[in-house]
Parts: structure tokens; C-alpha cells; sequence
């Protein structure tokens, strides 16, 4: 390292924020950079450590050492080029990634962890604003070989782009009017705004790639042309079943599935018009759900003006600091608030709603809740038992369920035949295969509701997979968490 003193020297710095009060009057990302002499110096906290814990952090294995060394030294097109050989889209993990590489950096043992998230992200913001560090590399050889990728979020891009630069000729099939799935539809502006997206599919199409949008394959395009007219495909529709919750009264008016909500303001900040928009404007919101959709539905319910939001979270409140059931350098379930929720939000923990009550007309009034205690069963299991007395009622004109999600829809699958593991995610082999020859699965639908950063890992990893069974042997780059390849298994 550069300035193997710095991490004594300089203290971990966030980046800049707008102010609540002024954020919450638009939708664009509202997180300034760091200078790039404070960013220099994040770059010189990191410690030349023997063993990066930081690489195990991270699924991808991005050499972050290198990175935060070449930033120090002023090397941006070399940070660049490093970054991306292991990240296809760095620019969206440095905004959207809860930063498991910073959980197991070894100063974060008794020490704030390096800024790793804020030094991709600018590095990636660099790469797009330099001319020609985001030219398309297509590939010098075609292998005359054709794939289709179905679906067109972080799994699938990733893979598309992997395939295209091995020299097959890919194409992206995508049901919604515009690709990038719940990157587009599901992620909102304020965290992630989508020109990094169009700049995205722009590299890509130079690389050769034909992306078709507003096509389901299923109703729009039969499935049994897939192997007809392609030598492989790959399956990346993403878990986008929803966790409901049966419940009395879940069908009352007001009572939606947090993608309904989300989706909806996304198009419009697309310029689309949405008729009957669901909007939190001057309503009592409750949200159900403590995880990153919950806190996108709240930023977006504050944007829109809700009178209040109430944040509900089945499971009690984490620990502010690691227990000795979380060492290092494991991810801690410990407490955290995101900047949605720095915004304001009444946000409660171990409570579960029993009953929606709704108004003469059909629409939500009242969400009927429980409060929790967690206590261990014989098995050493936490189970849930309601306190006696603690029920409590509570105004609600607008209740957004963000559980989660279960898995895959199973209607492509089901056509093609495909086998299904016990979870509902489809099967596959060491090599990303599924039990139809040809046809390999990656991401959330075959992986289960999970990061961004698994997602790309997932897609570079079938890709692996779909060159060696198209060509007998892969060049493509591997991870440490990739698995040998068993060719012809």
C-alpha cells in the first residue's frame, strides 16, 4: 500500500447529504461525493493487510486492496480497470450494496471499516464521466453460437455482458416495456438513478447484444422456440413472487403489495402516465416490513407527502453493536437506519398485525396489531407468543406490505419443464444447468431472494457455465467463490 500508516492517520469520512428537509423535495439521488483529496485518503486507511478479509466480504472478490491503492495514488483509470474485471456494474453496488466487504475489512475489528462502497462508487461514477473508460469491448472473435437471457436485471445483464464478450451472440428477452428489472422498476431514483442503466445497455449493445423489451416469454414468445432457435439459454427472472400476508381484511382498498406501490412512482419518475397512481400524499401509511423495499417505500411515501409512516418489524429490535454470536468478520444482525428512515418514520419492532379493518366504502381504516415477546422453545428455537393486553389499534389509509419475497413465478419453468428444488427455486447442476440440457438458471431464481452483489456474481458464474457447454472449456473469469466446472457433467 501506498501509505501503510494511513488508516492511524485518518479518520473513516461519509459522504455529504443533502439536508431532509430539501431531499424530500425531489427524487434524485441526494448523496454528494467526497473530494478526491478526502477520497485519496479513505483510499490510504486501507491497512496492506496479510489476509483481506475484505475479498471474503464480498462475493464478487473484487480486489479492493488494489483499488483503494490506486485511488490513493491517483491512478483512476487503473482503479477503474481493476474494478471492473471482477464487477460488471460496479456503479449500481456502490450505491445499493449493504457492503459486506466493509463488515469483514480487518480495521473494522476495533476501528471504523475503510470506506469500500464510497470509493467504488466514485471510481465507477469516474469511469462513466471519462471519455473511453466505458467504450464497448466486444469481443475479437465470434463463435457463431446464439443465447438467450430471459430477464434482464443484474443477473441477467451480468451474464448477457459475459457471454457477449466470450463471442457468442446474446439476446435479452424482457416482459416489462424497459430493461432492467427491479433495478428500473423496483430501486427508487433517490438511490439509484436509471441513466446509469441506459449507459449500461448502451456498452452493451456495442458489445453486440440485442435487448427486446415488452416481450414475455410464455404468452408472447413460446418457450419451445427457445431451444429451437437458440444454442443455449439462461433463465434470470428473479424471485419475484411477493410474500402476501392472509390475513382478515388483506383485501380491503388500501391494503398493496409494496411492488404495486413502488412500480407505480418509478414509471412516472420515467415519464409515463399511471392512471389511479397509488400515492401516500396526506395519509397515515403503515408499512409492514423492515428490510431495503420497506425503507424505499418509505422514502417514496415521504416524497410524496404522507402525514405520517409507521414501519412495523415482526422480529424485536437488533443490538446496536456485534454479540459474541456475531464475530468478526461475519455480517452482524445488529441495528441499522437507512436514509430513508433518517427522514422520519414511527419505527416499531416484534409487533404483528392481526386484522385490517376497513370504512363503510371498502377501504382501509384501522390495522389491528399484537405486540411480541421472542423466547427460546426446547429445540433452542425463538418462537413468537403475544404479550396479554398489548393490542392496540391504529389509523391506516395506506398499508404497504414489504415481506420480502418467496421465490420464482413457476409458469417458464413449469413450460420448459425444468425441475424445482423443496425452496421453489429452479434446480441446477454445478455448472448453472438446469435438468433441460441447454437451459441454465442463475440469481434469485435459482439462488432465492437475495443481494444485488450475489445477483451479478450468479450471472457471471452461469455465464461460465453456458461457455463451457457451448464451446467444451471457458477463458471466462472466475471468482472465489466459484465452483470447478465439471465439463460434460
Amino acid at each position: 500500500m501506498g501509505k501503510v500508516t494511513g488508516f492511524l492517520e485518518f479518520k473513516r469520512k461519509k459522504a455529504p447529504r443533502e439536508p431532509v428537509v430539501e431531499r424530500l423535495q425531489h427524487w434524485d439521488e441526494f448523496e454528494d461525493p467526497l473530494s478526491e483529496d478526502d477520497l485519496r485518503e479513505q483510499g490510504a486507511r486501507c491497512m496492506d493487510c496479510g489476509i483481506p478479509f475484505c475479498h471474503t466480504g464480498c462475493p464478487l472478490g473484487n480486489s479492493i486492496p488494489d483499488w483503494n491503492d490506486t485511488v490513493y495514488r491517483d491512478r483512476w483509470e487503473q482503479a477503474a480497470a481493476r474494478l471492473h474485471a471482477t464487477n460488471n456494474f460496479p456503479e449500481v453496488t456502490g450505491r445499493v450494496c449493504p457492503a459486506p466487504c466493509e463488515e469483514a475489512c480487518v480495521l473494522n475489528i476495533n476501528d471504523s471499516p475503510v470506506a469500500i462502497k464510497q470509493i467504488e462508487r466514485q471510481i465507477a461514477d469516474r469511469a462513466l464521466e471519462e471519455h473511453g473508460w466505458y467504450a464497448p469491448r466486444p469481443a475479437v472473435k465470434r463463435t457463431g453460437k446464439k443465447v438467450a437471457v430471459i430477464g434482464s436485471g443484474p443477473a441477467g445483464l451480468a451474464c448477457a455482458q459475459q457471454l457477449a464478450r466470450a463471442g457468442h451472440s446474446v439476446v435479452v428477452f424482457e416482459r416489462d416495456d424497459r430493461i432492467g428489472g427491479l433495478l428500473r422498476y423496483g430501486i427508487p431514483n433517490f438511490k439509484m438513478e436509471k441513466h446509469l442503466i441506459d449507459a449500461r445497455m448502451r456498452q452493451m449493445e456495442g458489445e453486440g447484444i440485442k435487448f427486446r423489451a415488452a416481450v414475455n416469454v410464455g404468452p408472447d414468445y413460446a418457450p419451445e422456440r427457445l431451444c429451437k432457435e437458440f444454442d443455449a439459454t439462461v433463465l434470470a427472472c428473479g424471485a419475484t413472487h411477493a410474500r402476501d400476508l392472509p390475513i382478515e381484511g388483506r383485501q380491503h382498498k388500501g391494503v398493496y403489495l409494496a411492488m404495486e406501490y413502488l412500480t407505480q412512482q418509478n414509471r412516472v419518475n420515467e415519464g409515463d402516465t399511471v392512471p389511479d397512481q397509488l400515492v401516500a400524499t396526506g395519509k397515515h401509511v403503515i408499512i409492514l416490513g423492515g428490510g431495503d423495499t420497506g425503507s424505499d417505500c418509505l422514502g417514496t411515501a415521504r416524497r410524496q407527502g404522507a402525514s405520517v409512516v409507521h414501519q412495523f418489524e415482526l422480529l424485536p429490535q437488533p443490538p446496536d453493536a456485534r454479540t459474541s454470536d456475531m464475530p468478526w468478520p461475519y455480517w452482524p444482525m445488529i441495528m441499522r437506519t437507512s436514509s430513508s428512515q433518517e427522514e422520519g418514520v414511527e419505527r416499531d419492532f416484534s409487533v404483528n398485525t392481526k386484522r385490517f379493518v376497513a370504512d363503510a366504502h371498502g377501504r382501509i381504516k384501522e390495522l389491528h396489531g399484537v405486540r411480541l415477546q421472542w423466547k427460546l422453545d426446547s429445540s433452542g428455537q425463538r418462537r413468537m407468543e403475544e404479550v396479554p393486553g398489548s393490542e392496540f389499534v391504529l389509523k391506516a389509509d395506506l398499508v404497504l406490505l414489504a415481506l420480502g419475497f418467496v421465490g420464482p413465478e413457476k409458469s417458464l419453468p413449469q413450460q420448459l419443464g425444468v425441475e424445482m428444488t423443496d425452496r421453489g427455486t429452479v434446480k441446477v447442476d454445478a455448472n448453472f444447468m438446469t435438468s433441460l440440457p441447454g437451459v441454465f438458471s442463475c440469481g434469485d431464481m435459482r439462488r432465492g431472494q437475495s443481494l444485488v452483489v450475489w445477483a451479478i456474481w450468479e450471472g457471471r458464474e452461469a455465464a461460465r457455465g453456458v461457455d463451457a457447454f457451448l464451446m467444451g472449456r471457458t477463458d471466462l473469469a472466475t471468482s472465489p467463490m466459484s465452483a470447478p466446472l465439471v465439463l460434460g457433467g
